[in-house]
């Protein structure tokens, strides 16, 4: 994930890489408030890591995208749309005081958060790097046997995040698939 992370936000600075900015400030929001919610859970630390690294990667992304006027990706109503539903879901988790529900809204937060750059990167997979995704999903395969316990708590965000990068790299390589229709919702930059 540090070594995709690093090849992202090279390209980014660069202008290469045009972030939505929706989704990688979100995806820096819902794994920290994971984190907190499955060790409140019980959750395990090292069953957690690639979680905290899930938090600070996006993060860094997010304000590296301010650096270079190349790497904005311009915003339509579809991302504040999918970004107002993964704040919706962090905030219900708020009112609910649930840990494991914490753990879920977190989870559904992350992925509300990655429709607006699934669509910009199956419409456009010329903005996206493609190592981070690749070595996000590697990774979140790899920790899913060192789970010590299967419980909601220390498994729900992996699946997760495995089932997104897996879904993201089929966006930035379906022309490669020779998958050529496009999807609404994105705009050319």
């Amino acid at each position: 994930m540090l070594w995709g992370g690093y090849d992202y936000l090279k390209d980014t600075l660069m202008g290469k890489t045009k972030p939505n900015r929706v989704s990688w400030s979100l995806w820096a929001l819902a794994p920290l408030i994971s984190l907190g919610a499955a060790f409140s859970a019980g959750a395990d630390i090292w069953a957690s890591v690639r979680v905290i690294v899930g938090g600070i990667v996006p993060a860094t992304v997010f304000f590296a995208s301010f650096v270079n006027k190349n790497s904005y990706w311009r915003l339509n109503a579809f991302d504040w749309f999918c970004g107002a539903l993964s704040v919706a879901a962090l905030v219900f988790w708020q009112l609910a005081d649930s840990p494991l529900l914490a753990v879920l809204l977190a989870s559904a937060a992350n992925t509300l958060a990655s429709v607006p750059t699934f669509i910009k990167a199956w419409n456009f997979p010329e903005t996206e790097s493609r190592l981070i995704f690749i070595n996000s999903f590697v990774s979140s395969v790899i920790i899913i046997p060192a789970i010590p316990e299967w419980t909601v708590a220390n498994s729900a965000f992996q699946i997760s995040l495995m089932t997104t990068t897996a879904l993201m790299m089929v966006a930035i390589f379906r022309k490669s698939l020779g998958i050529q229709f496009t999807l609404p919702g994105s705009n050319a930059q």
